[in-house]
């Protein structure tokens, strides 16, 4: 007798159905745990996108509300020097003016030598010399220029036979391994212009004699700073936040553009280096060590206009009209 019970054998198509099923629920599972690191991922990515958007989006209205500077005190596109406090201005005392001396027309002194011609005597008649100074303070030739001829030029202006004036230019910026140092120089000058005029003049006279060499980085806006509070000027604090926030770099940008385009008054002139000074409107175009040349340019134009405001103005006199005739 057969004894064949097959009741408790698992049916063959039950254990795949049941190996399908539980198949299945692992990779639903699977699929859970993806979907999961997915969302977590996009949502992380999400969250660093809009940080980094917030950030940008912030920076760039902060750029756009934040209006472009420009400096106080200028004077036709430039800073008038009114003062040369902090610079100790040396030379002979103030002739007569009018007076003719040997200084004035440049004749041969008693020892033999020739004087420094001076443009003193004719200023009152013909006005004070309008002297313009196109400078980058990283220009060697700017500074062999300031040099040469400061001590001059403040004799002049306390004289008052010149109207001396500055105009900051940035023609050297990449120059300077990628620091800007022409631009921010300039900047800092007319931080000093704007906030500390009476110091203008002995800043102006510092960037320059101190100038930085060739190739290097320059000074950093902190030094630049302590130039200008070394020098005079007051506010400090102003300054001092003034130079270090580059506050007038996109004015100086500006005025370089339009100097490279033509300057004012004159005939044509554009700038094409620095320094480029103007007398009367005419560009000095002699040695920039040499301080007698440059005042023999300046006598000689304050002399044409000395002759040109002394002539005499020819006179009209009328012709009677002739008188009419009776008819007899």
């Amino acid at each position: 007798m057969s004894n064949d019970d097959s009741s408790n054998v698992p049916d063959p198509n039950g254990r795949r159905s049941a190996v399908r099923e539980k198949a299945q629920l692992v990779h639903a599972q699977q699929r859970r745990a993806r979907m999961i690191r997915r969302t977590g991922l996009t949502v992380g990515a999400v969250a660093v996108v809009g940080v980094v958007a917030a950030g940008v989006t912030m920076a760039v209205a902060s750029q756009a509300t934040r209006p472009d500077l420009a400096p106080s005190n200028l004077i036709d596109g430039g800073f008038a020097v009114t003062s040369i406090s902090g610079f100790a201005a040396e030379g002979p005392a103030r002739p007569v003016a009018g007076t003719p001396t040997p200084v004035a027309t440049g004749a041969p002194t008693t020892a033999g030598k020739t004087a420094t011609p001076d443009p003193s005597a004719t200023a009152s008649a013909a006005g004070a010399v309008d002297i313009r100074v196109y400078v980058d303070y990283y220009a060697p030739g700017a500074k062999q220029f300031q040099v040469a001829n400061a001590q001059q030029l403040t004799r002049w202006v306390s004289q008052d036979a010149a109207n001396l004036s500055y105009y900051p230019v940035a023609m050297l910026t990449p120059k300077s391994n990628g620091t800007k140092y022409s631009l921010r120089a300039a900047s800092a000058s007319a931080c000093v212009a704007t906030h500390s005029p009476d110091a203008f003049f002995a800043y102006n006279n510092a960037l320059l004699t101190k100038q930085p060499e060739q190739g290097s980085d320059g000074f950093t806006d902190a030094q630049l700073a302590d130039l200008a509070i070394a020098s005079g000027a007051d506010k400090p604090k102003v300054v001092r936040d003034c130079i270090e926030g580059e506050d007038y770099a996109t004015w100086v940008k500006s005025a370089t553009e339009r100097a490279l385009e033509g300057i004012p008054d004159t005939k044509g002139v554009a700038l094409t280096g620095t320094p480029m000074v103007l007398v009367n409107g005419m560009p000095y175009a002699g040695a920039l060590d040499d301080p007698k040349e440059f005042a023999q340019f300046v006598l000689t134009l304050s002399s044409d206009a000395y002759y040109k405001s002394s002539a005499p103005t020819p006179t009209v006199t009328p012709t009677p009209a002739p008188s009419a005739t009776k008819a007899k």
